[in-house]
């Protein structure tokens, strides 16, 4: 099911990417509370972008999706070439920027992902920064795809705890078909926020402001995790580069 569209979008190598800013993003998320509508949000950046090429259903999840916000600076500087008032609307930047809005908003959260004990670690501390935080549940899924009973366990547990976002901490394209695949169960905003535990629980260390201002986090990313990473940033990126010079698609 294709859900409504928050923001006009731009084609970035066939997925359409929101023309967002932090503030826009964090806006839209806050008002979609206000009605009982499950919705996915991607957090788009080049390797996604890159996934999709080569995956058809995943390519057509973005089409699907209400919100896809660009992450990396390669597909803000797309979308402000096209006339666009964009901004990098990355998961960790986002969750922060929502859930430091929370105790004004009234938004009640869900954080579900992560390796055991995370997501727990991730309320603590984010009820620590932000007094009046409403985290109402804390989970974190077997490493494997869940069963239709799970999901539906799952969907049951997001509807029963009145949250109105979960933040799902998986990798892509896992948690993009999970994210889908609950969405038509369950009235919360659903957004995929990848790493974005890791980063604010303090496991992974992010990269100083200029790097990520400038679109150098992926060289600070690769340096602490070359071996996990290396195949992204090294492979997959010049990859990007070539199909957006040269207007070549993947499988979409």
């Amino acid at each position: 099911m294709t859900q409504e569209k928050a923001f006009a979008t731009y084609d970035v190598l066939g997925v359409p990417v929101s023309a967002t800013t932090l503030d826009s993003a964090s806006g839209a998320i806050a008002n979609w509370a206000k009605d009982d509508i499950g919705r996915c949000v991607f957090i788009r950046d080049v390797h996604g972008v890159m996934q999709a090429q080569d995956d058809v259903q995943l390519m057509q999840l973005h089409h699907q999706a209400a919100m896809v916000t660009p992450d990396g600076m390669p597909l803000v500087w797309l979308g402000r070439k096209a006339g666009f008032d964009v901004s990098r609307t990355c998961g960790p930047d986002l969750m922060e920027r929502v859930l430091a809005n929370s105790p004004m908003t009234g938004l009640k959260h869900f954080f579900y992902g992560g390796k055991p004990g995370v997501a727990e670690q991730l309320k603590s501390a984010f009820e620590r920064r932000y007094p009046g935080l409403d985290v109402v549940r804390t989970d974190t899924p077997p490493f494997r795809p869940l069963s239709p009973d799970e999901l539906t366990e799952v969907a049951r547990d997001i509807n029963e705890s009145g949250a109105d976002v979960v933040w799902v901490g998986l990798s892509t394209p896992k948690q993009e078909h999970l994210m889908h695949a609950l969405v038509p169960q369950v009235r919360a905003t659903l957004i995929g926020v990848g790493a974005a535990f890791d980063f604010h629980t303090g496991a992974v260390k992010r990269a100083p402001h200029w790097m990520r201002g400038v679109g150098l986090e992926w060289s600070w990313r690769l340096a602490s995790e070359p071996r996990r990473l290396w195949r992204r940033y090294l492979v997959m990126a010049p990859r990007f580069v070539w199909m957006i010079i040269f207007g070549r698609r993947g499988n979409a």
